[in-house]
């Protein structure tokens, strides 16, 4: 006696060797033996064998028309063999009630399971609704593999047109196009982004890094809501100075300017003026929503997205012929020994004479020019006074970090410029240290450790950057952090650094200077006034939000800058390209801040340069391939701080290091372009040469 039963949802059957009660013991045909249950029985027959059944059964299955076997069935429920018999006409055969059940089984939405061999057809709206299901899957299905095979031969279908950055960042997993490109992608081997550019779904490889950084960070777009522009204070006094400021060409965010009152052969006044903007700006408005949304401007080669509407910038960015509100930090100087005589803080409006631009002056204010005085160029006096002084406050500084047992800053690296025009980079190096940079450099270090003493002289809290002292490992308390207490920062040599000289570019900067005005204009009383109170939670919310998006920021700009790195390479069709050993197998090309890593290179010295030839480079994944050629006997470069900066950047991706501070919060800031200025459209990430040495 053969049988046809169900194991574990599937159909088979075999062979009776035994019965014990209500159990029986089955070979199947491979040979295997199974224990069955009689309730699981549906057929006992003695011909054809077993395997012969199946392979029947399957044939009849296949050949059952589901539609008339669903009229036959009726509305009622109904038994396999009840069916059989009306279908077949008469008694079936044991193949044909086996192809039966098997039929019954795989058609779900024209017959409802009721029990064991029990079925009931299922309504005729509910089946025309899962046939009209069915025949849509397959109409999809063939769209589908139509989709396929278009981007197989890397055309974009029409259907794709404008959703290509959707597909990529933000895609409905369940649309047909979603499902096309994945498996266009699988055969192709390759990557959605890559057959997206392939393809015409990008436009370019920058598109797909600034679309990437613009959903995640600002996915209802850059631009700001219609907001009417605050007026001007009327009641400053105006300054007798003529201030200038000295920065890039392409800098519209011009925040910070100098002025020189000679007093006598022996005296001068230095003026250190910033723009104001938290006199029109106040603590909950739309603009300070705006700007605390954003926290900072975001830069990048070629462009820029603003911390604050470009009309309020225009408001008060300290533009040439223009009078602008301004906090100045007056300092009267000794010339003889350029020690100071007193300091002051004022909030007033200030004239700006002139806009001094590096691109025009680097070549003219040089450290011999300036020994001879030699050249003709604007405000030369007054360049010349602060180019004395900013060499004492160096110094000052340098003796400042010898005492925290830290080695003198090195200046003599090269720093780049990006400039883009027309999708045409352009990058400019420039030697770290130059005067120009140095003086700006020295000042705003003065000025946000002056106004960081101010702060905790009148017991309000600011926005700190701190350095050493903190808990842990050398590594861990030398790691640069923000805190809203006054705290020594090591790597620049001073007691206390409140980040306040760019407040139209960082937020920080725009709520130490509410907190500095409530200084200069309450005196004493300036806690019962100032916009943040002492252990003010909202200012502990700000540092950890300014720090999270500070580090996006510059992540972001890190790869434009390598994306416009890669450009250059194409563009000025460099193959053989000298580079300099930064540490082991990480090199640096001489021409461009390209960071290259090289596994397998011959060991060279650190500083060493050495040529490479460049195989091929990819925009998307910022990736590039390089081939060792020779070591060059050429002078050193010196890369000392770059190399630090470089071990330093590892260091807190490995390591998230953040020093408890009782109900202070303190974060991590991100190491990258913490030394001096970071270059994107020329213009700093950090104040004009504030210079954050790692070290």
């Amino acid at each position: 006696m053969n049988l046809f039963f169900e194991e574990s949802g599937d159909f088979k059957a075999g062979s009776v060797l035994s019965q014990a009660g209500e159990a029986y013991q089955v070979e199947l045909a491979s040979g295997k033996r199974t224990k069955v249950k009689s309730k699981d029985v549906f057929l006992q027959f003695t011909s054809p064998d077993p395997a012969s059944l199946l392979a029947q059964a399957k044939e009849v299955a296949t050949q059952l028309d589901l539609g008339f076997l669903w009229e036959v069935a009726g509305q009622e429920e109904f038994g396999f063999a009840e069916l059989g018999a009306e279908y077949f006409g008469a008694t079936p055969q044991a193949h044909e009630s086996a192809g039966l059940i098997l039929a019954l089984h795989s058609a779900p939405i024209y017959f409802q399971k009721k029990g064991r061999g029990r079925y009931k057809a299922a309504p005729e709206e509910t089946l025309k609704a899962a046939l009209a299901g069915i025949e849509k899957k397959k109409q999809q299905a063939l769209v589908q593999a139509a989709y396929v095979e278009e981007l197989k031969q890397y055309r974009l279908p029409e259907a794709f047109n404008g959703i290509g950055l959707q597909l990529l960042f933000k895609p409905d997993k369940n649309s047909i196009s979603y499902k096309a490109m994945v498996e266009a992608c699988n055969e192709l081997q390759t990557t959605p982004a890559k057959l997206m550019l392939a393809c015409g779904g990008l436009k370019n490889a920058k598109d797909f890094h600034l679309s990437k950084f613009l959903l995640e960070h600002f996915p209802k777009g850059v631009s700001f809501p219609s907001t009417a522009l605050p007026s001007l204070p009327d009641n400053l006094p105006i300054a007798d100075v003529r201030a200038f400021s000295i920065d890039d060409v392409t800098t519209t965010e011009i925040d910070d300017a100098f002025s020189i009152t000679q007093i006598d052969a022996d005296t001068v006044k230095v003026g250190i003026h910033i723009a104001a903007p938290a006199l029109g700006i106040s603590r909950n408005d739309a603009f300070d929503l705006m700007a605390r949304q954003r926290m900072s401007t975001v830069y990048m080669p070629g462009d820029k997205i603003t911390m604050l509407p470009d009309d309020l910038v225009n408001v008060y960015t300290l533009g040439e012929g223009q009078t602008r509100p301004a906090v100045s930090l007056y300092v009267t100087l000794n010339t003889n020994d350029w020690q100071m005589l007193s300091a002051e803080t004022k909030v007033e409006a200030i004239p700006m004479s002139a806009n001094l631009r590096h691109n025009d002056l680097d070549a003219l204010v040089t450290e011999d020019n300036l020994a001879a005085n030699a050249g003709e160029y604007a405000h030369k006096d007054d360049i010349a006074i602060l180019w004395k002084w900013a060499q004492v406050l160096e110094a000052g500084r340098m003796a400042k970090r010898e005492s925290f047992g830290l080695k003198p800053e090195q200046n003599n690296r090269v720093d780049f410029n990006f400039y883009v025009e027309d999708d045409v980079v352009s990058i400019v190096r420039r030697k770290r240290g130059a005067p120009l940079d140095k003086i700006v450099a020295e000042l705003m270090i003065l000025a946000n450790s002056t106004w960081g003493k101010l702060l905790a002289d009148h017991g309000i809290p600011g926005i700190y950057r701190a350095q050493g002292g903190g808990s842990g490992g050398w590594a861990a308390k030398m790691q640069v952090r923000m805190v809203t207490h006054a705290a020594p920062h090591q790597g620049l040599g001073v007691d206390q650094y409140a980040w306040s000289t760019s407040p139209l570019r960082r937020y920080t900067d725009l709520v130490n200077q509410w907190q500095i005005i409530a200084c200069v204009q309450h005196g004493v009383t300036a806690a019962l006034v100032a916009p943040f109170k002492p252990k003010d939670a909202d200012l502990f919310a700000i540092v950890s939000g300014f720090d999270a998006a500070y580090a996006a920021y510059a992540d972001f700009q890190t790869n434009m800058e390598r994306y416009w790195c890669l450009r250059w390479l194409g563009q000025e069709q460099k193959r053989q390209v000298d580079a300099v050993v930064l540490k082991d197998e990480v090199l640096r090309l001489v021409e461009i801040p390209l960071i290259i890593r090289m596994a397998g290179m011959p060991q060279v010295a650190r500083g060493a340069q050495v040529r490479l030839e460049i195989l091929r480079w990819d925009e998307l994944d910022l990736s590039v391939e390089a081939r060792f050629l020779e070591a060059l006997d050429t002078a050193v470069e010196e890369i000392g701080d770059e190399l630090e900066e470089l071990e330093e950047a590892e260091s807190a991706e490995s390591n998230n290091l953040v020093e408890p501070q009782s109900t202070e919060v303190a974060v991590v800031a991100p190491v990258e372009g913490e030394d001096l200025e970071q270059n994107a459209n020329a213009e700093p990430v950090l104040d004009n040469g504030a210079s954050e040495v790692q070290t």
